[in-house]
């Protein structure tokens, strides 16, 4: 048979094979998996190169025996044994990269038992025929090869260009995507931005809406801070202004008083004019008295409660219309008595004097046998002198008196200048004022009192009648200071202690804290109590050649004016009040100075007075009276 003959048999077994059974799709390229095979590169099977040996090592030799046989020597293809159809199938299997990559291992260890087995056989198949169809296969599954590597190649490409394709729109996307991405991202932006603006707005709206609020409240507090201001200022001037009047009301309070004690003064010695034994002048005495309790009661009322009203300064600026209308009628009716007494008694007037002369002349006898009865004195234990130290005591006490007198001369005998006459005003009403507010129901008015003196004395300036007083306002000012107060304790003494015992308590402490802290103005106190209370030292003054009657009714302590002797009792009077006075000095002290120093005139000068005053010749009713008034305040203080 010709090769073109045998090939085409070869063809129509293998589509009668199973493997040509099979049916093929030209669609399955298109797929993948079908294609796999095809993207691996072709390699021959493993026992392709055996079978290339064997048949290409016998092809040669028998080339011509072969193609000298006729087909009729051959046998045909179709008587070929089952081995060789076995061998020609695994051969085809195992070199067509079609079929699979890489032979498992079972199927090589097969194949390789059947070539063993039928190793013989091969060599009886023609290896022409073999070679030729091997040949052929080959060359299909190489067209087929390429056709698939070709379309593979294609594949590829429109792959890439699919890949590409995909690529750019998904780029084109990306962009897109990134710019509708800026696009919301701007837009949220300027949308943020224009919240924040509009909040911004907003908040600086409120900003100014807060800031206008604040600054209307701030206009309104600024408003009530200046009404408050001006409230308080006003209050200010108000209670300024209260207090100025208040001053100016307690100044004239106290100048009304002081008017008053002094016009009470006029009062007193005319209790019951000694010439006009029919008129009684004790209703004016006692009336003035009211007068001047009144006013001081008013003044001590005004005090604890702050300042007086204007209706206290009308009542006592009717007080003092009172005692003024009560001094001049008390004037009149003794000058309208006098004058009337004067006419009809002219004679019986000369008739007195007369018998005034005579008196005194026995009276200026009478001390010399007093002196002259030594031993009936010695015999008796009394006495009519005091002590020789006692009078030298009394003179010192005196001298003392004197210089300071004469040393402030030039401010008392200034007449000229007005200055210092003013001065001298003001500080009279410093040292007495605050004396003369001293009662028995001041209380807690004491200190206050007491430290305006002790200002006062120490340099200090001090406030009297609205003006502010110093001692050092003038060179003599405070020896001048310290003899009126002085003086004005003692005048205390014989007026409002003798009309209000429980008085002398209040003014002794006051008296005795001063004294304890300037000495001076308890030696001037004694000197001015001496004077005008002889007794206190004590002794009794002698009338010497010379001396009138009236100078010598002086030395004893009464009053005389206008040649009238004051009256006995209103006598008693007052010693009894300068004594009473004099026994509570004795035996108080300021509560609130130093109390481990001793007393600066103490109980030892009471017991001394009263031993020598009982040793010394009684008096008709001054030495009884005075040791009564005495014993009294020393019971209350003491015993």
């Amino acid at each position: 048979m010709e090769p073109r003959e045998l090939r085409w048999e070869t063809l129509e077994a293998l589509r009668t094979s199973s493997k040509g059974r099979l049916s093929y799709c030209r669609h399955w390229l298109r797929d993948e998996d079908i294609l796999e095979g095809c993207m691996s590169p072709l390699v021959l099977s493993p026992y392709s190169g055996w079978v290339l040996d064997r048949v290409v090592g016998r092809s040669a030799p028998e080339a011509l025996p072969s193609r000298s046989s006729t087909p009729k020597e051959s046998p045909p293809l179709t008587n070929r044994s089952p081995s060789l159809e076995k061998i020609t199938s695994a051969s085809c299997r195992g070199s067509s990269p079609l079929l699979s990559t890489e032979p498992s291992e079972t199927k090589g260890n097969e194949d390789l038992s059947l070539l063993e087995m039928d190793q013989e056989l091969f060599s009886a198949v023609l290896p022409s025929k073999v070679t030729e169809v091997e040949g052929c296969i080959r060359m299909y599954e190489e067209m087929h090869r390429l056709k698939g590597k070709e379309g593979l190649r294609q594949r590829q490409e429109q792959q890439e260009q699919m890949v590409r394709a995909v690529y750019d729109l998904a780029s084109e996307q990306l962009k897109r995507f990134d710019e509708l991405k800026e696009l919301k991202q701007h837009q949220e932006f300027q949308d943020l931005q224009e919240v924040m603006e509009k909040s911004s707005k907003e908040a600086q709206g409120q900003q100014e809406k807060l800031k206008e609020e604040h600054r209307h409240r701030a206009k309104i507090l600024n408003l009530k801070l200046r009404e408050a201001e001006q409230q308080r200022q006003r209050q200010e001037e108000l209670e300024r202004l209260r207090k100025e009047e208040g001053q100016e009301r307690l100044r004239r309070l106290y100048s009304i008083q002081e008017e008053v004690l002094q016009l009470n003064q006029q009062i007193d010695p005319n209790y019951r004019h000694k010439d006009l034994p029919r008129i009684d002048l004790s209703v004016y005495s006692n009336r003035g008295n009211q007068i001047c309790g009144l006013v001081s009661g008013l003044i001590r009322t005004t005090s604890e409660r702050g300042f007086p009203t204007q209706v206290d300064v009308a009542n006592t600026e009717r007080a003092l219309q009172e005692m003024r209308g009560l001094i001049s009628s008390m004037q009149q009716e003794i000058a309208a008595a006098v004058e009337e007494k004067r006419r009809r008694d002219e004679e019986e007037e000369r008739q007195k004097q007369k018998e005034l002369l005579k008196k005194e002349q026995v009276k200026a006898q009478t001390p010399a046998p007093a002196q002259q009865s030594g031993g009936k004195q010695q015999k008796e234990g009394l006495q009519v002198k005091a002590e020789e130290s006692t009078m030298q005591w009394y003179q010192q006490l005196q001298d003392a008196a004197e210089q300071c007198v004469a040393s402030f001369s030039g401010i008392s005998n200034c007449k000229d200048n007005n200055e210092v006459k003013k001065i001298k005003t003001d500080l009279q009403k410093a040292a007495t004022i605050p004396v003369s507010q001293i009662s028995r129901i001041a209380g807690s008015q004491l200190r206050e009192i007491f430290d305006k003196i002790n200002n006062l004395l120490s340099g200090k300036s001090v406030v009297s009648g609205g003006r502010t007083v110093s001692v050092t306002q003038h060179p003599q000012g405070l020896d001048f200071v310290y003899y009126k107060l002085a003086e004005k304790f003692v005048n205390q003494g014989e007026e409002e202690v003798a009309s209000h015992h429980d008085a002398a308590f209040p003014i002794a402490v006051v008296a005795s804290g001063i004294w304890e802290i300037h000495p001076r103005v308890g030696d001037l106190f004694l000197a001015h109590l001496h004077k005008k209370c002889p007794y206190s030292v004590p002794f009794y003054p002698a009338l010497k050649e010379g001396t009138s009657m009236e100078e010598y009714q002086r030395m004893l302590g009464y009053q005389v004016k206008d040649s009238k002797v004051e009256e006995q009792d209103h006598f008693l009077k007052r010693m009894s009040g300068l004594i009473r006075l004099y026994a509570a000095i004795i035996q108080l002290r300021w509560p609130y100075g130093n109390k481990q120093g001793p007393h600066p005139h103490g109980l030892n000068y009471g017991w001394r007075w009263l031993a020598q005053m009982l040793n010394m010749e009684p008096l008709a009713d001054v030495t009884a009276t005075l040791l009564l008034d005495f014993l009294e305040v020393s019971d209350v203080g003491y015993w």
